[in-house]
Parts: C-alpha cells; structure tokens; sequence
C-alpha cells in the first residue's frame, strides 16, 4: 500500500530483525496515522534534497522489535513517527544532516539526529517536536555522547 507517491508501507515497516525472530511489525491504528504523517515529512525532504531517492532503513518498530534491535524505550519509531534514512545520491549522511537542519520548520522536521555508531552513520527524522528546543538538532555517537547541532564526530 502507498504511502505516499515515493513510501510504502511495506517500506516503513520492514525490519530484517522481525523477520529473523518471527515478531509481528504490524503498526497500531495510531502509529498508521503516524506513519502516513512521517511518509509525507519524507516527501517534502525528498524534494528538499533535489528529488533523490530516499532509502527508509528503519521506520516503524512494534515494542517487541524495538526491544529486539535496542531501541530506546521512548523511541518514536515505536509510534510510526520517525525513520532512519539514508540519501546516497546526496551525499553522506553527514551531508544530508546539514541540508536538512536549517529548514526543519519548513519540511515539517520535528527532530533530526545525525547517528554515529562506529563505522556506520545515518539521519533520523522525526515528526514529533521534541520538549526541549536544543533537542531539535543534535547529533548522537553512539558510546561517546550527545552534541548539539551536526558534528563532525
């Protein structure tokens, strides 16, 4: 089922890990209102970034599979509101990080975090606005901290 012209749903709700385990990744009637918001937040940062095609590799996590994977127990994965992505005809996510944190408000952004674990990067985007205004760009390195804005880490 289509999302949006460019999401899926099979897309936003695909996981390797509830494959593997046989957990069921079915969203709740809430997180599908959730989801049909972030695939439209997806939209307008695909036409952002020049219509590059955006590569979802995490959207919706049922409590289960977001367990599974160690996601943080008030992940907003668990509600359909945020996806990790990727933008390889862009850049790197570093890139990606960059082009989208001035324009936030505009593409309807309410969080991005630029993700470092090792030798792996990524963006995450949320619909939901966090509480604390400093929250609303900041980059995560995973076993080393949490830094305000994009960082080179």
């Amino acid at each position: 089922m289509n999302l949006t012209p460019h999401f899926t749903q099979d897309e936003m709700t695909a996981s390797t890990t509830a494959r593997r385990l046989g957990l069921d990744n079915t969203p709740t009637d809430e997180a599908q209102v959730n989801l049909q918001r972030t695939a439209e937040m997806l939209e307008r940062i695909r036409a952002h970034l020049g219509s590059k095609a955006i590569i979802v590799t995490s959207g919706y996590r049922g409590r289960q599979v977001n367990q599974a994977v160690g996601g943080a127990t008030s992940s907003d994965h668990m509600s359909g509101q945020a996806a990790d992505i990727q933008v390889p005809a862009y850049g790197k996510p570093y890139d990606v990080a960059k082009a989208l944190a001035p324009h936030i408000d505009a593409l309807g952004i309410g969080q991005v975090i630029y993700e470092v674990n090792g030798s792996s990067h990524w963006v995450r985007v949320s619909t939901r606005v966090p509480a604390k205004q400093s929250n609303r760009v900041i980059t995560l390195a995973v076993g080393r901290g949490q830094y305000q804005g994009v960082q080179r880490v």
